[in-house]
């Protein structure tokens, strides 16, 4: 039994088990047809036909379990042996390109599926990209450090033999399988020849192209730093060139530019001023420092900027009495022995949940020519982060308890402020909370995070004088916290969203109601 790998879109195979003779059958029927965005020009290469090969059981299992894995299987043709290329990945379904961190292995290292290749810098995070084959690493095209590569731009080349390595030293995707040109044929007749070098003589000569500069002959003169060490070294005005790395690879990180050390003024050494690119002199009375956007940046940018342009924003702010929560919580997280301990946020976070149930036209997404009202509620909450604002979702929250919530927004802000997310604990979600009470802000307004209909705006909690009757002077002292909804008016009308805020408020001044 062997699979049968077909060629169906670029940088996608459909891997069937199929007996070795009707294989055999289908790779002499299909015609041999050139695939765009594959290495081998060759139109006899397997890439173009389907072809019979054995195929690792675990490498399939764990391809089928991270369809993220994105490799091109290569055959033996011209003077390369059987090989996979490794492409770009897309990590999410948004993503068109990422920046490349720095490579968990190096050429000659044996690769088992669940390897870590490389660091992979998404929209939203960086993540780790797992190989899913297995092999060894024979060729690296892109160096850590690469910032936009396309999703599908070769990456690697993954050797079956570790003898075949040294073969791909010089192999390049777009041409390094392409065979030589073919030899004129013995049997060409002697009036064919004349005219064939009378054409050649009319057509002027070509000026050769020139060849591209690979990952290997400029990873000498690129600097590799993480995105967070390269801000760092922006602010500080500090020239990475002069830091060395001691990440991975050389890898200059975080740690290395916080503990860097600039040479005093007048021990500058020779070496520096006698270096190929010196650093341009900052402009006469330049007061600022440009920075470098992030991925993250970019898209908070793009989607803001296109959600406060195109989606009709109203905001609605109610005052809450917190004085109940507050005792609650206190007693709650007196009785968890250290179990949990639950924060204003928390309530906050189920009291949301529980009201888009109660009133679920604000859990609803303008979709162009419908509207879809969602089933659960999936709260993003919005953490902050060095690289940028990231809404880590807590999932039906409706259905679970304090503690539980409690316990998952810790873990998943705790992963996010160090880009450990993974796609789908940031993306979708029914509702945004986003809370700057811990900042002392006591009232703002937020723009909605698109496709959500709604997002909250918490401030902290402040002294307010009620009247209470029952009080000896007739007043008290209480705690009241300012929350602003903002609403989508294409989705969300001025009644239903004051509604919503209605519930919320009930839930919040009533906090057992949300233990029932």
């Amino acid at each position: 039994m062997h699979a049968a790998v077909i060629r169906s879109l670029p940088g996608r195979a459909l891997t069937a088990r199929v007996p070795l003779a009707a294989s055999a059958r289908l790779a002499s029927a299909a015609p041999a047809r050139p695939v765009a965005g594959v290495c081998c020009a060759v139109q006899r290469c397997a890439f173009h036909v389907a072809r019979t090969i054995p195929t690792s059981r675990t490498a399939t299992r764990a391809r089928a379990a991270n369809p993220a894995f994105s490799a091109v299987r290569g055959y033996a043709s011209g003077s390369y042996p059987p090989h996979t290329v490794l492409s770009m990945p897309a990590l999410s379904p948004t993503m068109t390109s990422g920046n490349l961190g720095s490579w968990s292995k190096k050429i000659g290292d044996e690769i088992v599926p669940g390897d870590v290749l490389v660091e992979v810098e998404t929209d939203k995070a960086t993540m780790d990209f797992e190989c899913q084959d297995e092999g060894f690493l024979a060729k690296i095209f892109i160096e850590g450090g690469e910032k936009d590569v396309p999703v599908g731009k070769p990456i690697g080349i993954l050797v079956e033999n570790k003898e075949d390595i040294d073969k791909f030293a010089d192999f390049q995707p777009e041409s390094g399988s392409a065979p030589p040109p073919a030899k004129e044929e013995k049997s060409e007749s002697k009036e064919e020849a004349p005219k064939k070098k009378e054409s050649e003589k009319e057509e002027p000569k070509k000026e050769a192209p020139v060849p591209k500069k690979t990952a290997e002959s400029s990873s000498s003169d690129r600097i590799i730093a993480s995105p967070l060490a390269k801000t760092l070294a922006a602010e500080k005005g500090i020239d990475l060139g002069s830091i060395t790395g001691t990440g991975p690879n050389g890898r200059i990180v975080k740690d290395d530019v916080l503990n860097y050390k600039a040479p005093a003024a007048g021990k500058a050494t020779s070496s520096a001023a006698s270096s190929k690119a010196p650093a341009a002199a900052p402009a006469p009375g330049a007061t600022y420092v440009d920075i470098p956007l992030s991925n993250v940046r970019k898209v908070i940018a793009t989607r803001l900027a296109e959600s406060k342009q195109q989606i009709p924003h109203y905001y609605l702010t109610q005052e809450i009495n917190v004085d109940k929560i507050l005792k609650l919580r206190e007693v709650l997280n007196s009785q968890s022995n250290g179990k949990f301990k639950l924060s204003v946020n928390d309530f906050v976070i189920k009291a949301s949940a529980l009201a888009l149930k109660a009133v679920p036209e604000v859990n609803s997404s303008w979709q162009g020519t419908t509207i879809r009202q969602f089933n659960n509620a999936d709260i993003a909450v919005a953490v902050a982060t060095d690289n940028g604002l990231i809404t880590p979702i807590v999932k039906r929250a409706e259905t679970v308890g304090l503690s539980e919530i409690s316990t998952s927004v810790k873990e998943l802000a705790a992963r996010a402020r160090i880009n450990k997310l993974q796609p789908n604990e940031y993306q979708g979600g029914t509702f945004t909370i986003s809370n700057l009470g811990m900042y002392g802000i006591s009232h703002f307004t937020a723009i909605i995070n698109p496709p959500h209909s709604s997002i909250l705006a918490v401030g902290g909690a402040t002294d307010k004088l009620v009247i209470d009757e029952s009080a000896d002077k007739g007043f008290r002292a209480s705690k009241v916290m300012n929350v602003t909804l903002s609403c989508d008016h294409r989705v969300v009308d001025g009644a239903v969203g004051a509604k919503w805020l209605g519930v919320f408020k009930g839930l919040l001044e009533n906090p057992l109601t949300m233990l029932l």
